[in-house]
């Protein structure tokens, strides 16, 4: 079956009359592109708001469920942890108390990027707005220069340029909030855990020291206590692992204990392995637990061989970060049906560049 029209007209002019009419639906897309992206604008200023530091900000729960070796709240107002309260019941530790100190807030190095990402995104739109949709003004000259034919900022080229990188940001906004799989343990606990300046008392060994062990300590060792908060799936998680030191001597007590069965060791998945621990806040680093019989780093850039005793995860909800979430996933399927349709209209693939990326990225 094939379609004529009627009345035949000659080739070159059918080529004409094809090429005026794609350029008009071209034209016609673009214009309607401008409420998308005023749209999408108004979108990303939510998502900004959700994520902005505005007190009293939000009060979450830490508490493992059915037992209580951690429990306690914390109080999140934008991008940092600036109080909160968190005992613990460890069974390879004595019994404590944690408070965060409100002049040393802690800050979560994800929201921080995500915040990064969406001023950023933020800008770029507006960045397109006003260069593909400039504002008339009351002057014929600066009138006429706007639409001004053949403008390289106005071209559905930069344009559709412009929306790739936009696209680029929210999947990596997306995927901030995503976070590693539940089931995977984010290996930066190991050079990212909250350093003890950010408590106000700073968490307890298990072992007894003379007083002056105790001045020693004081000068220069955290506790052995790693105590890391990560995102994931849009919720706060908190790690808590009870390090040891790799070259920590065994007393005889101990070992007696472990042969006839009357101690055992907790297990889990990192206890036979020795990580490299180096904790670190925003102004210097601090070295990771140094308890009796460890060597002291020569360097506060050392790390230390630690095995970890005890692991416990805690997860709250934060519902300014679902539903950051949620919008950014919609704001992400506008944008791509959008990306479609200027491809489409243009004769290209708006998931080509996007495909090249990704196969760079896995070469």
């Amino acid at each position: 079956m094939s379609v004529e029209v009627w009345p035949p007209i000659a080739p070159e002019q059918l080529k004409v009359a094809v090429e005026t009419s794609q350029k008009r639906e071209l034209d016609w897309l673009i214009e309607e592109l401008h409420e998308t992206l005023t749209n999408l604008k108004h979108g990303l200023a939510d998502c900004y708001a959700l994520l902005a530091p505005i007190d009293p900000g939000s009060t979450l729960v830490l508490s493992t469920p059915r037992n209580e070796i951690v429990k306690g709240t914390v109080t999140r107002v934008g991008t940092r942890i600036v109080k909160g309260t968190i005992h613990l019941r460890l069974r390879t530790l004595p019994h404590q108390t944690l408070t965060i100190n409100p002049d040393h807030p802690i800050h979560l190095s994800a929201l921080t990027s995500l915040h990064t990402l969406l001023t950023h995104s933020i800008d770029l739109l507006d960045l397109t707005l006003s260069y593909s949709y400039p504002t008339p003004s009351s002057s014929p000259t600066a009138k006429h220069q706007q639409q001004k034919p053949g403008q390289e900022s106005s071209s559905p080229q930069f344009l559709a340029a412009q929306l790739r990188l936009l696209a680029q940001s929210l999947a990596e906004a997306s995927s901030l909030l995503k976070g590693p799989p539940l089931t995977t343990a984010d290996p930066s606990w190991t050079t990212r855990s909250v350093a003890p300046s950010h408590f106000a008392s700073p968490p307890t060994s298990s072992h007894h020291h003379t007083p002056q062990q105790n001045n020693d300590q004081n000068n220069a060792v955290p506790p052995p206590l790693s105590f890391h908060l990560s995102i994931q799936d849009s919720c706060l998680v908190l790690w808590l692992r009870s390090l040891e030191p790799a070259d920590a001597p065994v007393n005889f007590g101990t070992k007696l204990a472990l042969a006839i069965g009357t101690t055992r060791r907790l297990e889990h998945d990192e206890s036979d392995k020795i990580f490299g621990f180096c904790c670190t806040d925003d102004d210097h680093p601090h070295n990771g637990p140094v308890l009796s019989g460890s060597k002291k780093p020569k360097n506060n850039n050392t790390e230390i061989d630690v095995y970890v005793r005890e692991k416990v995860r805690v997860e709250t909800a934060d519902p300014s970060l679902l539903s950051l979430s949620a919008k950014l996933i919609a704001l992400s399927h506008t944008l791509e049906l959008a990306r479609k349709n200027l491809a489409a209209v243009m004769g290209s693939d708006a998931t080509s560049d996007d495909g090249e990326k990704e196969d760079d990225a896995e070469d």
